[in-house]
């Protein structure tokens, strides 16, 4: 005989990410693969799991090619949030970790990615702190202060720090970026530069794409409400660095700036609008626009061996070590 127990009710749907049941579970449909820590044989980088903020249980994944020693010259640090609407992924998503695995191969660097938490679990801000709390940690290291990590301390220059985000993890950068300049605990790491790989910013009043897109408009709208109740709605501030009351973005704490956008991305035009008012805001810093023709959200995350993803990943590498490139 089967079972008589009825089905458990819907809470919420959150196309195409997750649902909620009314009894609190949460079951999630993407992101919730698994790929370990440990060295990756196609680009020689190598890889492990650490937790950097105890109380919370956040962790991190950092990554350094298998070729550095102690004796190895001091490289740049990139501390790298990802994507997935605040909602769903993680650092070890098989995705990602051969993403990042390529840009650490490419770019020779020491990378830290940042296991922040969840929604709806942990609502917003929660993933802000985490990260905020994740800085503190890379921060901590330069006057040798609490948990450190042999890698960042014997590698990296902390002259030379870069934050990556994309998606979600571009917004996070964002606010990050301008949150340093009032902070002692972080402001002696030298942000060099900002890259947002087709970042997720959004708002009440559509513009662009968004105004004839009603379907994919009203889906962000979803996805955003739901890991962020508050009164502001598509207007928070944690989403729209431009509505009234947002930190100017002239306080941005970095020398430059690389916005990447795909062109059939509904996120495009915010991500262009994001660039335009930076660029036009008095900002002393350098700003570079890149739009990936013919490409959607993430793509390069979805398909890695693709040759624009390939391409986007020189871009990031070239960026992140222009200050080491030979003058000519």
């Amino acid at each position: 005989m089967g079972s008589t127990n009825p089905p458990a009710e819907v809470s919420i749907e959150v196309f195409p990410y997750l649902r909620v049941y009314k009894d609190g579970t949460v079951e999630r449909y993407a992101g919730t693969e698994v790929a370990l820590a440990g060295l990756d044989p196609e680009t020689n980088v190598l890889s492990k799991e650490i937790v950097i903020i105890p109380e919370t249980g956040v962790s991190a994944r950092v990554y350094r090619p298998n070729n550095f020693t102690k004796a190895s010259k001091k490289v740049p640090l990139v501390v790298y949030f990802h994507g997935g609407a605040f909602c769903i992924s993680s650092t070890a998503d098989p995705k990602y970790h051969t993403s990042l695995n390529k840009l650490v191969a490419e770019a020779g660097i020491i990378l830290v990615s940042v296991n922040y938490r969840l929604a709806p679990e942990h609502p917003l801000p929660a993933a802000y702190e985490d990260s905020w709390g994740a800085l503190k940690w890379v921060a901590s290291h330069i006057k040798e202060d609490g948990n450190l990590e042999d890698w960042l301390k014997e590698s990296v220059d902390f002259e030379q720090v870069f934050l990556l985000g994309d998606s979600a993890g571009s917004s996070m950068a964002h606010h990050l970026a301008l949150r340093i300049t009032e902070s002692d605990e972080v402001r002696d790491l030298k942000i060099l530069g900002i890259g947002m790989i087709m970042p997720y910013f959004w708002g009440t009043d559509p513009i662009g794409a968004e105004i004839t897109d009603q379907f994919r408009k009203q889906m962000v709208d979803n996805w955003w409400l739901f890991v962020c109740p508050s009164d502001k709605g598509c207007d928070d501030m944690l989403i729209n660095p431009f509505i009234d009351g947002a930190p100017c973005i002239t306080g941005l704490a970095c020398d430059e700036l690389f916005v990447i956008v795909a062109e059939k991305d509904i996120l495009k035009d915010r991500g262009k609008l994001y660039y335009e008012k930076l660029v036009k805001s008095g900002w002393p810093g350098k700003a570079e626009l890149l739009e990936v023709e013919g490409e959607d959200h993430m793509f390069h995350i979805f398909d890695p061996n693709s040759e624009k993803a390939k391409s986007l990943i020189k871009r990031l590498a070239s960026f992140i070590n222009q200050q080491n490139a030979p003058v000519v």
